[in-house]
């Protein structure tokens, strides 16, 4: 290898020394180096071969019970200061933090063989990509890595003409919980994890490079890393708008990234850049471009059906790996909300014998599966375009039963960042009143590699520098009526909202203002192909004034928390909206 990759060569060989693994293998990312391993992992039972008929080169893997999710209080941010980390994410000193980990990575390896895994986050030629080096003693790690991200040879030769990259070091130790930890450094761009076999723990590009330290290069270098779904809108004229969209969990992000439009919107197509992650950067003219880093998708199975996201089903027809669902006697997988009803016998999860009665999940709800997003039936053309695509809009929401409106804009920029920055889901569901906020600003909570307080400042940075920002909005699929039921339907009848959102960024669509934003009138909607009378949409935008000054309450103490790092926007906005609120009717109601 060439000099520019020295520093490359002595990390590796340091790593070598630490860990003491019986052989090195550096990743080139092909076919018969995947090949390989995947018959490897299938003598040993760390994969098993499904069906071929049904699941074409598809796997099953079954990780250690102890190792299902994210550990969110094992997984620390290591900066010099704390301040710098913030009070939204664990913290520990560098040094300390290193002296932790490497003592648990000592001689980790022995027995095993290191890969060395060059990788592209984003196409490999795009300006707004960046690469990293994972090395694992995981073979399931390289090859999820290779479907998630640009991995092996084109990978190493960008790093090796850019001479930067993210270092990511990782062992499956001996999957102890009491020996487990996910570290990041990003003064020093670098990421340390051991003792989890678990996608996010272990996949270094996705969480822990794309976000936790795709955020620090981010701000350090003008642009944004954001836990967004990134979707493109086609109208029946031929006229494409893209937007990228943040929603915390169990708000229906992926089948959002995915919606296909309902009734009524014939000649009208959405297409998919990404159901995850965004890159987003200001191009020369300083209008945001977004790509999204990921080269695949590792989504949540269970509740994964035709109804509810045909097109993530379709793309797990072939070429995938799923981890912690169930199999069927001839070799096929299953999960929860698969189908209306469960098959009358399965081997579960763990690798039991399961019938339906038996008092515990067939598959895990936390169960994966990887698959490639250029299998996705709506992946869009331009979705490895290096340059990006155009943001128009941005849009937030969470899961709120009684204050928030089905959907309204923000009057500007910092308005819009206020209402990122105190998005969240009802903690509790409430017989009376507004249940307490979870908040997740941005839907970014355990995903921001610095202190909130700076990333909000970041943002309305950000918007200032833009000759013409996009438009925030904010949305909200989940008001409930007086029987505790979903009033709105939901799914494809989302697009009523995107339809406005995209035709309101283009200066053709009415709104009103309400206490929370501009607000559309029942007209202002396209309500072909559906039966959902005006009343039924007065009742989802009207604001109740007590329910928006208990939020507006609540949201004092959320940013407390950043002390003198809250940007003064934000207090402001807070007021503003109390001051709002006051001089609004008890309950604001659309007149027109």
């Amino acid at each position: 290898m060439t000099s520019q990759l020295e520093s490359l060569n002595r990390w590796v060989d340091d790593v070598a020394r630490l860990t003491q693994p019986d052989r090195i293998h550096w990743c080139d990312g092909s076919e018969a180096e995947n090949r390989a391993l995947i018959a490897q992992m299938e003598a040993d039972g760390t994969l098993i071969a499904l069906n071929p008929q049904t699941h074409p080169n598809c796997w099953l893997h079954r990780s250690h019970p102890s190792d299902v999710a994210r550990v969110e209080h094992l997984t620390l941010v290591c900066t010099k200061e704390q301040e710098d980390a913030g009070p939204n994410n664990h913290w520990m000193a560098p040094a300390e933090a290193h002296a932790k980990i490497d003592a648990l990575f000592a001689g980790s390896m022995k027995g095993r063989t290191m890969y060395v895994i060059p990788y592209c986050m984003g196409p490999i030629d795009s300006p707004i990509s960046r690469c990293g080096v994972e090395i694992t003693d995981s073979p399931y790690v390289v090859v999820n890595m290779r479907i998630m991200t640009r991995m092996g040879a084109p990978a190493l030769a960008r790093i090796e003409r850019e001479g930067t990259f993210v270092k990511g070091l990782h062992s499956t130790g001996d999957l102890d919980p009491d020996k487990r930890w996910i570290m990041h450094f990003p003064e020093e761009l670098t990421i340390k994890s051991i003792g989890s076999g678990y996608g996010g723990n272990a996949l270094l590009g996705k969480k822990c490079h794309a976000l936790r330290i795709g955020s620090w290069q981010a701000r350090s270098e003008g642009w944004l890393a954001e836990h967004m779904l990134i979707l493109g809108v086609e109208n029946p004229k031929g006229e494409k708008t893209y937007v990228a969209a943040a929603f915390p969990s169990a708000c229906g992000k992926t089948n959002f990234a995915m919606i296909i439009p309902p009734k009524g919107y014939e000649g009208w197509e959405v297409t998919t850049i990404g159901d995850d992650i965004a890159w987003i950067k200001p191009d020369a003219m300083g209008r945001l471009h977004a790509i999204n880093p990921e080269n695949g998708l590792f989504g949540v199975a269970p509740g994964t059906n035709e109804k509810s996201n045909p097109n993530a089903l379709a793309t797990l027809h072939a070429n995938c790996i799923f981890t912690n669902v169930a199999l069927t006697h001839d070799g096929d997988v299953w999960w929860e909300g698969l189908t209306e009803e469960a098959p009358s016998h399965l081997i579960d999860w763990t690798g039991k014998e399961w019938t339906p009665g038996c008092g515990r999940p067939a598959a895990h709800p936390n169960s994966r599966f990887t698959a490639p997003a250029s299998q996705v039936p709506s992946i869009d053309p331009a979705w490895e375009d290096p340059a990006g695509v155009p943001i128009s809009a941005f849009i937030v929401g969470g899961r709120v039963s009684k204050a928030f409106p089905l959907v309204f804009q923000s009057f500007d920029w910092a308005h819009g960042v206020y209402l990122a920055a105190t998005m969240g889901s009802e903690a509790t569901a409430a017989a009376v009143g507004q249940a307490a906020m979870r908040r997740d600003p941005f839907a970014m909570l355990p995903f921001c590699g610095y202190n909130m307080g700076d990333y909000w400042a970041h943002w309305l940075s950000i918007g200032r520098s833009l000759p013409e920002a996009p438009g925030i909005f904010r949305v909200n699929w989940f008001r409930k009526d007086e029987n505790g039921k979903f009033v709105w339907p939901g799914f494809g009848d989302n697009m009523r909202a995107l339809e406005w959102i995209v035709n309101r960024v283009k200066g053709r669509a009415g709104a009103v203002e309400s206490p929370y934003g501009w607000v559309p009138r029942y007209a202002d909607l396209n309500w072909k192909g559906l039966e959902f009378p005006k009343a039924k949409y007065d009742e989802i935008v009207k604001v109740d004034r007590e329910k928006g000054l208990a939020e507006a309450a609540d949201q004092v103490a959320h940013f407390a928390q950043f002390g003198d790092k809250l940007p003064k926007e934000m207090e402001l906005e807070r007021q503003l909206l109390v001051a709002r609120l006051e001089r609004s009717p008890a309950v604001w109601e659309l007149v027109a």
